[in-house]
């Protein structure tokens, strides 16, 4: 039991801190988390979990990962065009705009930082594709971020509340992407040529980031998630179909262009996941008001490590049993 807590300690501190922080009465950790997001506490963490990410980041592995063009294209179909079609055909479901909102910021959204890439590597996968592809889409999404959501907006009934500033959103992830990313790969060629850096032990810290991240949305958006608790479960339903859509769609692209074991996991893990962080400071950013699309993000984020924490285990041992 001890040992399951342990493996999924990241798991479990979301849970954690979501619960501590939505009910602890005296309003401290809430009243904190707010000191925070009024004082540029997201975009610090978000700034530091990229440029921790660029420290990990080998040269070696970005190049093996540039020459599978057709898995990267597939992956990036999935990620920039599959995904917001499912969260629009999810739409079209009886459900509040909060909700829909919350899908429409997650579609947007690059794959994930570091969780994708172990999962491939679990799976059989290649691990240096799925860097990559992670590296690749977040920079990618400078641009894209803006375009997806605001055509996914366009198609909520109450769209015309919803602009949003493009330009202003490319400004900031560029600051909050691409800058640190660089200035961590700069560092890890420039600083740290000679030393080695321990890639595990900056994981780890990386999601301590997330964490706080999540905290300090959730301080925000107390009293609004406690008047929405009973949306709770529908969410969670939701999270699931949206996953298993991508999933399908990653499967289904994977079949179709004969995309053979060893190299279709990193299309189905990276073109299936999604980052929170970027989708927690959208979100604080730009809608605020919306304390059931916060719960969408962080609710998604959890439900679809839990399915592909399966299901790469299971593929895992598929594969050893070719």
């Amino acid at each position: 039991m001890i040992y399951k807590l342990k493996e999924q300690w990241f798991l479990v501190s979301l849970a954690f801190i979501f619960l501590t922080v939505i009910y602890e009465p005296f309003n401290i950790l809430s009243e904190t988390g707010i000191f925070l997001k009024n004082h540029h506490g997201p975009e610090f963490m978000i700034f530091m979990i990229f440029m921790i990410s660029g420290l990990v980041i080998e040269n070696t592995q970005v190049r093996a990962g540039i020459r599978d063009i057709k898995a990267t294209a597939l992956a990036l179909v999935l990620i920039l065009v599959a995904a917001p079609l499912a969260a629009r055909v999810l739409s079209l479901l009886p459900m509040e705009t909060g909700v829909a909102l919350g899908f429409f910021i997650v579609a947007a959204m690059p794959t994930t930082l570091s969780s994708g890439v172990v999962m491939t590597g679990a799976a059989g996968g290649n691990m240096a594709h799925a860097l990559f592809v992670t590296i690749l889409s977040n920079f990618i999404a400078i641009f894209s971020i803006p375009v997806v959501l605001s055509f996914l907006l366009s198609c909520l009934h109450r769209g015309g509340q919803f602009s949003i500033d493009q330009y202003a959103i490319v400004v900031k992830l560029f600051f909050l992407v691409v800058l640190p990313l660089v200035t961590g790969m700069a560092m890890k060629n420039h600083i740290f040529r000679n030393r080695k850096i321990p890639a595990s032990k900056l994981q780890i810290v990386n999601q301590c980031f997330v964490i706080a991240v999540v905290f300090i949305s959730i301080s925000g958006a107390k009293d609004l998630l406690l008047e929405r608790t009973g949306v709770f479960f529908y969410i969670v339903l939701l999270a699931a179909v949206f996953h298993l859509m991508l999933l399908c769609a990653s499967f289904c692209l994977v079949k179709l262009f004969g995309i053979e074991r060893g190299r279709m996991e990193s299309i189905v893990f990276m073109g299936s996941q999604k980052t929170l962080p970027l989708s927690l400071v959208i979100q604080v950013t730009y809608f605020p008001q919306f304390g059931a699309a916060l719960l969408v993000c962080v609710i998604h984020h959890v439900v679809h490590l839990m399915i592909d924490g399966c299901l790469s285990t299971e593929m895992g041992r598929s594969g050893h049993c070719l």
